[in-house]
């Protein structure tokens, strides 16, 4: 694991405190990243994102979080007003009232067929079923106390029978009681990588399943092309697996001091934690310069 440096700090190289190219957006994850783990958005943190905006910087949230829940952030999406949700499966505008402008979803008969083979895999298995009207989940899934409508029923009614939620599928989740979290995920890679996209960002056994190829860096890159904005022009945060291939596309990419493990050893940048506001400090270096 490579040293943490704060944002404020004076590190040499590679953990420089402001990119290289001149921003013009800003992609940040939101739980473990942006947000404190009380789920608050400090007063600095709202006073650097205004900034930001008022330098021309777009910002985008880009977060495993569905659109129900943007609540936390919705006052503090300046200009355009999207949002980037569900790992890059719904593009929302949260000026519109999370009104879906694009959404790349998960199949029906891919999530049937890796319902099929997780449950072989790995025994004990539960899913959950997240749509654009909602999520309902398995009996033996660990409960959604923010979503009290839910239906609870077998993944296959929900899937194929008509039963639960309506629209497209964002994501599939996957729960395990027993499996450690990134054995997990590397076993449903391995047995399921052919018919969606695996990927992590709880502390538990629990997997968010996308369409083949969408994920947070995707998304944000036809987002990005749509306003001729190149990659070296982007600046990302995050701490978890599914933050991963973001911080990797954008041409300067912050692990936060409490990221993964993972997600520490391969971005050369680190912010300070979540909890010090390290998203803040870096955007005040970048507007200082």
């Amino acid at each position: 694991m490579g040293t943490v440096t704060s944002a404020t700090e004076q590190p040499g190289p590679p953990f420089s405190r402001r990119p290289a190219a001149a921003p013009r957006l800003i992609a940040t994850d939101l739980d473990g990243t942006l947000l404190r783990d009380d789920k608050s958005v400090s007063d600095r943190t709202v006073a650097a994102l205004a900034a930001a905006e008022r330098a021309g910087i777009e910002v985008f949230f880009v977060t495993g979080r569905p659109a129900r829940w943007m609540d936390v952030v919705r006052d503090h999406v300046h200009g355009h007003g999207l949002a980037i949700c569900a790992n890059g499966a719904a593009v929302v505008d949260l000026h519109g009232g999370g009104r879906f402008i694009d959404v790349r979803p998960l199949e029906t008969a891919d999530a049937s067929a890796v319902v099929e083979t997780l449950r072989d895999a790995a025994p004990g298995t539960s899913f959950a079923i997240e749509r654009t009207s909602g999520i309902d989940y398995e009996p033996s899934y660990p409960p959604f106390h923010l979503d009290p409508g839910a239906v609870v029923a077998p993944a296959e009614e929900l899937l194929t029978k008509g039963v639960g939620s309506t629209g497209p599928i964002l994501k599939l989740l996957a729960h395990h009681p027993e499996l450690a979290p990134d054995d997990f995920l590397a076993l449903a890679r391995t047995v399921g990588g052919e018919r969606a996209s695996f990927t992590r960002s709880s502390p538990t056994a629990l997997l968010e399943i996308s369409g083949l190829g969408v994920s947070k860096a995707s998304t944000l890159a036809r987002c990005c092309a749509e306003r001729g904005i190149a990659p070296q022009e982007v600046v990302a945060f995050g701490d978890m697996p599914n933050d991963l291939e973001m911080l990797s596309w954008a041409g300067t990419g912050y692990a936060m001091a409490n990221a993964h493990p993972e997600v520490l050893a391969a971005t050369p940048r680190h912010a300070a934690a979540n909890n010090e506001d390290g998203v803040a400090a870096v955007i005040e270096s970048i507007i200082a310069a």
